[in-house]
């Protein structure tokens, strides 16, 4: 048994890591700034959630002396300069220097396919620059650049999918940039694979699914699976910054941001340099093997609910 100290543990992925380390037998830790964050996860077996900041270096330290090793799961995909840095560099500086005062050196960092200094988005280069400061510390580090992420819980496939039951037509930025989708199922199982082969200690994995799609070709299988299949059309690039300006401006999360549409200008798919899922000993699920599962499931119940409110009519 491991004792597994998860930043991000409550979100998307992290909670697919803590399930399947906690199903292995692993002891695993979550912090999280509040209790109520991780209130899905709490029916899991070997799980303590702590409430804390994990920017806090000096607070961070007596937490990580206790474990095996630590996984970083944190980041965001919008924001400013400032914010991407806080998220993905400051953090993982507050996680080196923690480490170094109290004798840890095993950290699983989950970073981001394209990350790069030169990289045209901030998203991008704050990403690499967080991977610089990890590589700098002399710990005993693994990286896991995911291509973009889907699962049942996800927030990309489920949004398109959402958007075309609303609309009659998907008007869309960036339609031909090009994803390499990976199973959050896979993300989460290279993470624990990591954990526990020394081998991986210095490597930088590359994690992406079997197929390659355009942005366009992703949002029409969203709305093929989920039964509310639109036309999509793509936007040029004029109308497609004005287009993800305005979304900015909407309350919450932009769907999309004008940082996402130039993190879109570099394709994100495999440069097949690094090693990848494969050299983990993972065998990558097409996105046509899962994903009718989650999102035909949600067309069968609308199909469902509108045959009984017609049936109501008679």
């Amino acid at each position: 048994m491991k004792k597994i100290l998860i930043l991000g543990g409550t979100g998307f992925v992290g909670s697919h890591v803590c399930e399947k380390l906690a199903a292995g037998g692993n002891r695993v830790t979550v912090l999280t700034r509040r209790r109520s964050n991780a209130n899905h996860l709490q029916m899991l077996p070997m799980l303590d959630i702590m409430e804390g900041s994990a920017y806090d270096a000096a607070a961070l330290g007596p937490l990580v002396a206790t474990q095996d090793a630590v996984v970083n799961l944190v980041a965001i995909l919008h924001g400013t300069e400032a914010a991407f840095d806080k998220a993905h560099v400051q953090l993982p500086a507050a996680l080196v220097k923690a480490c170094n005062a109290v004798g840890q050196r095993r950290i699983v960092h989950v970073s981001s396919l394209g990350a790069d200094v030169n990289a045209p988005s901030m998203y991008q280069r704050s990403k690499a620059r967080g991977e610089a400061v990890l590589a700098g510390a002399g710990l005993d580090i693994s990286i896991i650049r995911p291509s973009v992420i889907f699962g049942a819980e996800d927030k990309f496939l489920n949004t398109f999918a959402s958007l075309q039951k609303v609309f009659p037509v998907i008007p869309l930025a960036g339609s031909t940039a090009k994803f390499q989708p990976v199973w959050v199922q896979d993300v989460a199982s290279a993470i624990v694979i990591c954990i526990e082969d020394t081998a991986s200690i210095g490597q930088t994995y590359e994690a992406c699914g079997p197929e390659v799609f355009t942005l366009k070709q992703l949002v029409q299988l969203a709305g093929q699976y989920s039964g509310h299949d639109k036309p999509v059309i793509g936007l040029p690039d004029a109308l497609a910054r004005i287009q993800a300006a305005l979304m900015e401006l909407a309350p919450g999360e932009p769907i999309m941001s004008r940082d996402n549409l130039d993190a879109m200008k570099v394709d994100n798919i495999s440069g097949g340099k690094l090693p990848g899922l494969k050299d983990l000993g993972i065998t990558a699920s097409a996105l046509s093997a899962i994903v009718p599962f989650y999102l035909g499931a949600q067309g069968l119940r609308s199909g469902l609910m509108a045959k009984r409110k017609t049936a109501g009519r008679f």
